[in-house]
């Protein structure tokens, strides 16, 4: 990417890996929600950079320095890098980094055949878990982190406005640690027919005026969490509408917009007693967290429905004309996988 909108396929040469790296072979990258306004609007924090921080791959060597991992690993990457130095690392709420760098926005990333990467950002997985499935532990952890930042529990309801990845694996990841019913609520048709092979018990069009008091209703007066991933101001507001008393409302989505609450949001947040928390990134301590090696687990025990989130398989070739097709609209898509030794 040379700048906004100017997306390029070009040869370069494979990179070079330093002590404490290993050169990974991308075997699979999708595109994260976060990549659309970059790659097409804002630009990244350096330019010209290989976009991509979702993707799974084998390694092909290693540095010196780097133990417990071999050629021919299967591995996926958290694209984090701390800093190890701030206050927040220090914490070990790496997600609060202040000094981190980050593959795919400010170094080089996985749209591409090969990656050098640095040997604490390597994550084996089994050989028995899809390549294209194991590039999606990134919105997998993103979701379990929400769960975590909303102290979801077993037996608890939950309800999750936006499905696309993140909302998909966070029902799956929510049905898995024990709830007792849930939710979904997207204006798309096609996502909530893909929330109902995920895990939703049941779903709402969050174009219906009245959904956020349909959702309290079939909860009873509310869900336990309530998780907005949609970024979405206006499903914001109706995700506080819809939680129970001493519910949680997790903020998961970005917006980059406003939200003015309503009378009845803030008299709801005060006497409903409910906590409204932001969710941010997927790491925790030890790096990368409980969110990645939980999710990792969850896809080699064959937990995780990876082919309802999964909509398209393309070679890397396409990138390009698939982001030009999301900018000019019209183009229904969840999570887009490019595979970078496709040649058709």
């Amino acid at each position: 990417m040379y700048k906004p909108a100017d997306l390029r396929v070009e040869r370069v040469e494979a990179p070079e890996i330093g002590e404490d790296e290993a050169l990974v072979k991308v075997m699979a990258v999708g595109v994260c929600g976060s990549d659309i306004p970059r790659i097409n609007v804002y630009g990244a924090y350096i330019s010209p950079i290989i976009p991509g921080h979702e993707f799974s791959g084998e390694i092909i060597k290693t540095g010196k320095n780097v133990s417990g991992f071999e050629a021919g690993d299967h591995v996926t990457v958290p694209p984090l890098i701390p800093c190890y130095k701030c206050r927040y690392c220090a914490m070990g709420e790496y997600s609060l980094c202040e000094d981190y760098s980050y593959y795919g926005s400010r170094r080089d990333g996985a749209f591409a055949q090969y990656i050098a990467v640095k040997a604490a950002n390597l994550l084996k997985v089994s050989k028995s878990v899809p390549f294209d499935c194991a590039a999606t532990a990134d919105p997998l952890a993103n979701a379990l982190h929400g769960l975590k930042q909303a102290r979801f529990v077993a037996g608890e309801s939950i309800c999750v406005y936006g499905v696309g990845a993140i909302g998909l694996y966070m029902l799956q990841a929510a049905k898995e640690l024990g709830a007792k019913k849930t939710a979904a609520v997207d204006v798309s048709e096609e996502k909530l027919e893909s929330a109902k092979k995920c895990g939703a018990d049941a779903t709402f069009n969050g174009l219906d005026k009245d959904v956020a008091a349909k959702v309290a209703e079939y909860f009873g007066e509310g869900a336990d969490v309530v998780a907005d991933v949609s970024g979405s101001p206006a499903a914001q507001l109706n995700a506080i509408m819809s939680a129970a008393k001493l519910g949680r409302v997790v903020i998961v989505g970005i917006s980059h917009k406003g939200l003015d609450l309503t009378e009845q949001a803030v008299d709801r947040i005060m006497r409903g007693q409910i906590s409204v928390i932001g969710s941010w990134n997927s790491f925790s301590s030890p790096f990368p967290g409980w969110e990645w090696t939980k999710g990792v687990e969850m896809m080699e025990e064959g937990r995780i429905n990876c082919a309802d989130v999964i909509t398209h398989r393309l070679p890397l070739k396409d990138a390009p004309a698939v982001f030009e097709k999301i900018r000019k609209g019209g183009f229904y898509y969840n999570k887009i996988i490019f595979l970078p030794w496709e040649e058709a």
